[in-house]
């Protein structure tokens, strides 16, 4: 039986390793070079960084929602407990899907501790622009997204070690 084509003009491998169900997947298209054994690896990054971004944008809201009543340093705090909860949640549907994930409430926590180290890089780097730089005191999706950056290569790390098992 010859490869089935999922996408005009682009052919899916027999045996693939994400799935012949899906009719157009971006991820699995944009690992396709790697070796297999890297595959799973660069998959579950871009599919993490995938819900960091979309998390950039519930961050952002939540801090523009928050700033006036708190202030940009609480809103910060108040929102990486929001976003962490439910990036928390959306990794462990999609990215590390089919793991073995244990107890919810238990795992939950645990995220939230790993992504401690990633919190601090965060919003270090947030704190630290709103502080030195006037320009990302009145725009503060810019410190906000210097500080996605800044933590996401070490939450990533950290949640697949220690979270996502």
């Amino acid at each position: 039986m010859g490869p089935k084509i999922w996408c005009p003009g682009l052919v899916q491998p027999q045996g693939s390793l994400y799935g012949a169900g899906m009719p157009f997947d971006p991820i699995a298209l944009s690992v396709s070079f790697l070796p297999p054994a890297r595959r799973v690896l660069a998959r579950q990054f871009l599919q993490f960084a995938v819900i960091g971004t979309f998390g950039f944008g519930w961050d952002t809201a939540v801090v523009y929602a928050t700033a006036p009543f708190v202030g940009p340093y609480i809103a910060g705090i108040i929102s990486f407990l929001i976003v962490g909860s439910i990036n928390w949640m959306a990794n462990r549907w999609w990215t590390y899907r089919g793991l073995s994930h244990g107890a919810m409430h238990t795992q939950l926590v645990r995220f939230l501790i790993a992504n401690a180290v990633g919190f601090v890089l965060n919003r270090g780097t947030m704190f630290s622009l709103i502080y030195f730089v006037p320009l990302c005191r009145v725009y503060l999706v810019l410190p906000v997204a210097a500080g996605g950056i800044a933590g996401m290569f070490v939450n990533f790390f950290l949640s697949r070690r220690l979270v996502f098992r």
